[in-house]
Parts: C-alpha cells; sequence; structure tokens
C-alpha cells in the first residue's frame, strides 16, 4: 500500500514512520507543513491509505488554530475528492475536543469535515481523540509535560508542579502507532461510528509521574535499579533515558581499587540485591571468607580461575576450575568458606550477583582460608 502520511516530521509522524520502513510492507509518502502543496496533490492521487496526523497545537495567532485543524483538512479532502480516491482516512485529534477552547473547537471542527466527508463519501475514516501521548523524541517545553519533565529533571533544570494530586491520561507513543498500524490493515474496532481509541490508556497523577523521574535519575548515583515492575514505569523509564543530555549517557562508579586488582558495584536492588564485577590480578588470590546468610553467584567473564569450598567445621574441599572461554555460574552457599584464585597470565574479571546488598554495619562476612 502506500501510505500518505501528514505531518510525518512530527512526534507521531516521526514514530510512525520509522516503525513503517522497518516493516518494509508498505511505501510511505510524507508529507509536511514546509512541503509544496502540489507534491499533497499528488500524493492524493495514487495514495491507498491517508494518516493525518497534521495539525496546530501552539500556534502564533489563534487563527492559526482552525487553519491548521479544519482548514488544512478540509484542503486535504478537496484533493481525495478531485481524483475520486476511495482512500480510508485515519486521523489523529485530541480529547480536547469535548472542550470549550480555541484547540478544541478547531479539533472538533476538524472531525466534523472528516464525518460529513465519510458520510457523503463512504469511504473509512477513523478519528482517535488522542489523550497525552509520551515518548521518545517529543519536543520538550512545547505541549507534553512528560517530555518537559524528562527533559528538566535529566538537567537538573527546575520543573513547575502546581498540584501534584493532578491526574493525567496518557498514551505511550509506541501503543499510538501499534493501533494506527491496525487501522492500516483494519484490524481496528470503533467504540462509536467514526471514533476509535488506543487500547491501552494510563492514568497517573504528576506526584506519581516526577517521583519516578527523579528516582530514575537517582539511580545512577545510587545504583539502584530503576523501577520497572509495570507498563507505565517500564515505558516512562525508556522514554526518560531518550532525553539524557549526549554528553552524559555515561556516568562513573566507584572502583575500590588495591594491589590485588579492585571490586566495583554495578546495580542494586532493595529485594533483589546487587549484582557487581570483581578483577583479580594474576597470581592473585581474593575471599577466604564465609557467609551466615549471604548467598553470591559468581560467573567468570574473562581469564582462568579456580574457586575452592569448605564447609565450616570440615576438611574437605571442593575445587572448581573457571574461564571465561566457558561460561559457567557457580554459586556460592551460606556456611562454606570460599576462595577465588587467578591461575592466568591476565586479569580475571568476575561478575558477582549477590542475593542482599552491602550494608556495612551487617557485612555478614567471616575470614577464614579455605
Amino acid at each position: 500500500m502506500k501510505l500518505l502520511i501528514t505531518g510525518s516530521k512530527g512526534f507521531i509522524g516521526k514514530n510512525l514512520v520509522i516503525r513503517i520502513k522497518e516493516e518494509g510492507i508498505h511505501e510511505v509518502l510524507e508529507y509536511d507543513i514546509n512541503m509544496p502543496k502540489e507534491l499533497l496533490e499528488s500524493y492524493c492521487e495514487i495514495c491507498d491509505c491517508v494518516i493525518h496526523l497534521a495539525g496546530i497545537n501552539r500556534p502564533k495567532s489563534e487563527e492559526e488554530f482552525m487553519q491548521g485543524n479544519c482548514d488544512f483538512t478540509k484542503e486535504l479532502i478537496e484533493k481525495l475528492k478531485k481524483t475520486n480516491n476511495k482512500a480510508p482516512i485515519i486521523v489523529t485529534s485530541s480529547i480536547q475536543a469535548q472542550r470549550d477552547n480555541l484547540y478544541g473547537k478547531s479539533k472538533k471542527a476538524g472531525e466534523e469535515v472528516l464525518i460529513k466527508y465519510g458520510e457523503e463519501s463512504g469511504n473509512k475514516v477513523c478519528i482517535y481523540r488522542l489523550p497525552n501521548v509520551f515518548g521518545k523524541w517529543c519536543k520538550p517545553n512545547y505541549n507534553s509535560a512528560v517530555a518537559t519533565f524528562c527533559y528538566n529533571i535529566a538537567r537538573d533544570l527546575p520543573i513547575t508542579v502546581t498540584d501534584p494530586s493532578i491526574s493525567l491520561q496518557l498514551v505511550y507513543i509506541d501503543d499510538v502507532v501499534e493501533e494506527i498500524i491496525n487501522a492500516i490493515e483494519d484490524k481496528n474496532r470503533a467504540y462509536e461510528k467514526y471514533y476509535y481509541k488506543i487500547p491501552k490508556v494510563y492514568t497517573v497523577t504528576l506526584g506519581e509521574i516526577t517521583s519516578l523521574l527523579y528516582a530514575f535519575k537517582a539511580s545512577r548515583t545510587n545504583l539502584d535499579v530503576p523501577k520497572v515492575s509495570d507498563d507505565f514505569s517500564k515505558v516512562l523509564y525508556s522514554t526518560y533515558t531518550s532525553y539524557l543530555p549526549e554528553e552524559e549517557f555515561k556516568y562513573p562508579l566507584v572502583m575500590h581499587i588495591d594491589q590485588r586488582g579492585s571490586f566495583t558495584e554495578i546495580i542494586k536492588t532493595a529485594e533483589k540485591g546487587q549484582f557487581s564485577v570483581n578483577i583479580a590480578k594474576p597470581g592473585i588470590t581474593k575471599g577466604n571468607h564465609w557467609h551466615h546468610t549471604k548467598v553470591e553467584k559468581f560467573l567468570v567473564v574473562y581469564g582462568k580461575g579456580c574457586i575452592k569450598f569448605r564447609k565450616i567445621g570440615t576438611d574437605k574441599v571442593i575445587t572448581y576450575h573457571v574461564s571465561g572461554e566457558k561460561l559457567e555460574v557457580i554459586d556460592i552457599p551460606v556456611g562454606y568458606t570460599h576462595s577465588i584464585s587467578n591461575e592466568g597470565e591476565e586479569d580475571l574479571i568476575t561478575f558477582i550477583w549477590c542475593n542482599e546488598c552491602f550494608d556495612s554495619d551487617h557485612p555478614d562476612t567471616y575470614y577464614e582460608e579455605v
């Protein structure tokens, strides 16, 4: 199919165009505000489906609301009529169309133009009244509170929240794109004649959003794993990372270095312990201690080593030879003193998971040679 996408350079348009091109099934005819009208006319003649995303929400003058949200829709329809094109039209409107403001009135007027066209021509018309859309590539400090919060918090800039209890309805960009693709393939369902919905809508307070975002920011210093246990927090975290300053994608870790090598904590969780990396120089042995409750998993990813165990109160020594050439997880049970030795000529690098985060007041670590 040849898909005419208006507003192709906008937030939703950019995500949709890239997704469709990735799938490689349909041909995309991109049209945006600065392109010649002759191009739009030629596209209207050959397109098999119209995805009408173009609109105005931050005009320089009030008149531009109606020009961008209603008059352009009229112009698009006239060009389709001119060539008797029966292509279905999928359009993104706004929940503001139900409200008494200039933007809402202009979106409502655009909807009415489309409905009239559908009634007269018999063409399929799908109208999506979108709530706040968030996700990667949304312009901050424009018309998305989530984009602004992400951008500012990532840069230590102030944000303004007059009432944290205010609730927002949000839809994630990938869910919007998925639904539009369903509509292109005629797999969507109307809840009312001409009107359709994005299946997944999040209702979240401003306070909940900002609290999560500040926690995401803090995770780069306190090493806590970001909360991604529910769908909203997962996609909000994905969105937040897209607003990180490009010069700050990396962040430092505290390396505990001595003549034996180093030990570095990477991530921590309150419920699932912590993850670290241990580096041992050639000929070095680390460990020779045991734990009452603390459980660890060792994974050597580079070098050659030897892990030894001895149950406290016994003489039997258990030995495992490990290597980065064959990845094997070694469980470190409680009640066994254990050590790891570098048997190679290069650094021995071991990933370590522990079932609890290190507590200097209660280290649960007791020295005893294997």
